[in-house]
């Protein structure tokens, strides 16, 4: 069969990384490579030190596994792996949801020296044909059927594809097909366990820092995505610059629900958990995480600002809901956090502080997550009356940013000192500056190796002296925190000539609890308009306190009634926006953004332009009707 261009040499001696296999800093311990940190990790929490390193829920039961039986696990697969399927140097694939054996597959490949291409679950046959035909996969491993079926459909377009590997049992296997049980078991016949840590080790002591780990393709809003190629050194780096800014140990249990072939929980609440010996359950799925929340009771997570506004308003209506002595004491308490958020201090609001904090506030984290120590938030902007309100209940999020090129932590804020609106100082093995333009521009050991065979894009983002221009437009505070205000290209420049900021604004109108997901358009144009989706929950909740009949989703939008109420919500929000950037009117949307029917990415952005054409004349019709303005 035919292999990959790539120059492969399984059989070499060790040799010695231009980095020692790990060293220590501060009291913590930087590694060289990733499977330096996974011997040193499994050999510290090994035996009497034996500890939960990963759990999921089996049966309505979650079940743990520890650092020696992951350890032995690794060693077998890696041992099938190199005996039947792969040669070091090839790239192989990661179709799947989160779980275990995701993590025993990518330390496998991460010793055997085989770069892994993990993708998300949710992409087509079509977009997986692109990034694994650019890559020339010579494996892939498949979670289910579902996955399988992706993959066996556009099979004779990757002729370089030699094997796929399936995690669940599957009873008929196509050819081409092997069980990941069958993969272990033939490794496990491979010698003794001894010989096989023995093999282990050795592989992984050939691996070197500037070697290449994965290649994780960018979702992108146009165009085909690009392969970022991070190195070991570029991960173990940013695991160590993070760990001297966010306070992490071997007593912490993380609940992993982002996914794990995305840079952000990739390194967060994948590598950087794993290398302080920090227990991590993996959530059944999104829509089970506040159930999770309480199962597992986690003292950090990883999340995205999205799953912070759901939390707000569930607990605002659950508020709406209660009995009317208990609402009004929840409104009381929420009015006095408020107006300590808000600046106002002296003895008589710090008194009612602490009875709302006895009352409400302590009664609130106690059902969402008891043992927690913070949130880190990123991935998209987190809204600043979203980032209050939880901080008047006393829970702190560590708003932080980076991208998959920088892999990917750039900037977070510390526990104690953050300041919201912002991301935070940058990380210490990180330099940050500005262009001239604004632009943020990053230079440190984090920063890829380049774009998988594209030297132009490469080209077009590391300058020279060694900076990546993140396309990024920010400032820096007094005391050095970068503030992201948007992205350079998603810029709208009014036909007035005004810059208009769509990030700040649609982070401002999605606070309005009729709204679930808005769109800024305005380039080019006379002003600005929004396409709306609104929250369905809240409507129906609209409706019946209104003592309004719900018919269908469709003549609900249509309802004067609650477009007026839409409408005044709106211009209250926007007052202090300068004019230009006022949504002046705005499309009510039946169908969501999802990455299903094409107009999110994978990280549950909009895909600005894709929408635009997809709704350009509802869009015109904003423009050209007589429609009352906000």
């Amino acid at each position: 069969p035919a292999t990959p261009s790539s120059p492969t040499i399984p059989h070499l001696p060790p040799h010695i990384s231009y980095l020692p296999r790990s060293s220590t800093k501060n009291g913590k311990t930087m590694y060289s490579t990733i499977p330096a940190m996974f011997l040193d990790v499994c050999s510290r929490f090994s035996g009497e030190r034996s500890k939960p390193v990963y759990g999921r829920k089996e049966n309505g039961t979650w079940v743990t596994i520890s650092h020696d039986v992951l350890r032995e696990e690794v060693e077998a697969f890696a041992a099938g792996l190199l005996a039947d399927v792969v040669v070091p140097g090839e790239r192989v694939g990661i179709l799947s949801e989160n779980r275990i054996e995701w993590a025993v597959a990518d330390f496998a490949l991460a010793a055997l020296g085989c770069p892994d291409v993990p993708v998300f679950p949710s992409l087509t046959s079509e977009q997986l044909a692109f990034v694994y035909a650019d890559c020339e996969a010579s494996c892939v491993i498949v979670s289910n059927t579902l996955q399988l079926s992706k993959i066996q459909a556009i099979r004779d377009r990757l002729p370089l594809l030699r094997h796929v590997i399936v995690f669940n049992e599957i009873a008929d296997l196509p050819p081409g097909c092997l069980r990941y049980a069958d993969v272990l078991a033939s490794g496990r016949q491979r010698g003794s366990a001894g010989q096989r840590r023995q093999q282990f080790e050795a592989m992984a002591e050939r691996i070197r820092t500037d070697d290449l780990l994965t290649i994780i393709y960018t979702s992108g809003t146009t165009g085909n995505p690009k392969g970022v190629m991070l190195t070991h050194g570029n991960i173990t780096s940013n695991i160590a610059g993070a760990l001297e800014a966010i306070p992490m140990n071997d007593s912490d249990v993380l609940l992993s629900y982002l996914p794990m072939c995305h840079a952000y929980e990739r390194m967060a609440g994948y590598y950087l958990a794993f290398a302080v010996g920090a227990t991590t359950y993996m959530a059944e799925s999104i829509e089970t995480v506040a159930e999770n929340l309480r199962e597992t009771r986690p003292t950090v997570m990883t999340s995205v600002p999205r799953l912070f506004e759901r939390i707000r308003l569930r607990i605002l209506g659950t508020i709406d809901r209660d009995a009317p002595h208990k609402r009004r004491i929840a409104r009381w308490a929420l009015s006095v956090g408020s107006r300590w958020e808000g600046g106002e201090r002296g003895p008589l609001i710090a008194a009612q502080r602490v009875l709302a904090e006895k009352l409400v506030f302590s009664k609130i984290r106690q059902r969402l997550a008891p043992q927690l120590r913070f949130f880190v938030s990123g991935g998209a902007a987190l809204n600043v009356e979203v980032g209050h309100f939880f901080s008047m209940l006393g829970i702190h999020i560590l708003e932080g940013y980076g991208l998959t090129e920088t892999s990917p932590v750039l900037a977070v804020n510390r526990v104690g000192t953050e300041e919201l609106g912002t991301v935070g100082p940058p990380l210490p093995n990180v330099e940050l500056r500005l262009a001239d333009d604004g632009e943020i521009l990053a230079r440190g050991p984090n920063i890829m190796k380049g774009y998988w065979r594209d030297e132009t894009a490469t080209a077009a983002v590391i300058d020279t002296n060694g900076w990546f221009h993140t396309g990024d437009i920010g400032t820096f505070t007094a005391d050095g925190k970068l503030r992201i205000t948007d992205r350079k290209k998603n810029i709208l420049i009014s036909s007035g000539g005004k810059n208009i900021l769509p990030g700040p604004i649609e982070a401002l109108v999605v606070t309005s609890p009729f709204i679930e997901q808005v769109l800024l358009i305005g380039d080019g144009r006379e002003f600005c308009t929004a396409l709306i989706v609104p929250d369905r929950t809240y409507v129906e909740s609209w409706f019946a306190e209104k003592r309004k009949t719900f018919g269908s989703w469709e003549s609900a939008l249509n309802d004067e009634e609650l477009r007026a109420a839409l409408r005044d919500d709106l211009f209250r929000r926007q007052r202090d926006l300068a004019k230009h950037e006022r949504i002046r009117r705005f499309a009510l949307l039946n169908e969501p953004f999802t990455v299903e029917n094409g107009l999110l990415t994978p990280t549950l952005k909009i895909k600005r332009r894709e929408a635009e054409r997809r709704y350009a004349s509802v869009i015109d019709g904003l423009y050209r009707e007589a429609t009352t303005d906000i």
